[in-house]
């Protein structure tokens, strides 16, 4: 709906929001999408007149952490101005493994609104990332939030929709801080969703031990 009904004229946000929409709905052709979508990104974002735009801020933090370019992606986030775009920066730094700069965004969330629904959210997403008994944490956090809302998976992590990717990378997570098997749940994630990050560090982490053992043989 997006993507037919954005059409040249419109604003340079909402141009933004249909690369999104392009960029989202193409993950398999990796060599074109790409490239043409980051290639007006940066052409919008040198721009003096439109470049500060949060909301083509929030979306080239968006595909750049698609990518996985963490670095270029704070460039266009990190100075905040928004909770959307504060809770991004949540997400880039736990997937960067920089739990403590995203415990910092969160504080920072909270003096400005502690009750708003993104810093909740946020801190489910940063207790899931600490592990341990901040599991508990979260799920409170989302229980609380499916009586406020509709049920989700996202919500629910795993209640409403157990092949949900982020529920069975979450249940991947949770498994290796309980110390039990997560073989089963991450076998899941690789057949139903190969391209999502979990699958791709996990296939990294197993290329890099094969070599290891075969350097060593």
């Amino acid at each position: 709906m997006v993507i037919n009904e954005i059409d040249s004229s419109a604003a340079t946000p909402l141009q933004a929001v249909k690369l999104l929409a392009l960029y989202l709905s193409s993950p398999h052709d990796k060599v074109k999408v790409p490239e043409s979508t980051i290639s007006s990104l940066k052409e919008w974002l040198a721009d003096p007149a439109i470049g500060n735009n949060p909301i083509l801020r929030l979306i080239a933090g968006i595909i750049f952490t698609h990518e996985e370019d963490y670095n270029e992606a704070l460039k266009h986030t990190n100075a905040g101005g928004t909770m959307e775009l504060h809770a991004l920066n949540v997400q880039i730094f736990i997937k960067m493994h920089r739990s403590d700069y995203a415990e910092r965004q969160l504080r920072v969330m909270q003096q400005i609104d502690e009750d708003h629904t993104l810093t909740q959210l946020a801190n489910a997403w940063l207790n899931l990332a600490v592990g341990g008994s901040k599991i508990q944490e979260a799920y409170l956090i989302f229980q609380d939030f499916s009586e406020k809302y509709p049920m989700t998976g996202l919500i629910l992590n795993g209640k409403a929709d157990a092949k949900d990717p982020e529920t069975l990378a979450n249940l991947v997570v949770c498994s290796l801080h309980l110390g039990k098997s997560s073989s089963r749940y991450l076998s899941q994630l690789k057949l139903t969703h190969p391209e999502h990050i979990l699958v791709k560090r996990a296939s990294s982490a197993e290329d890099s031990f094969e070599r290891a053992v075969q350097s060593v043989a």
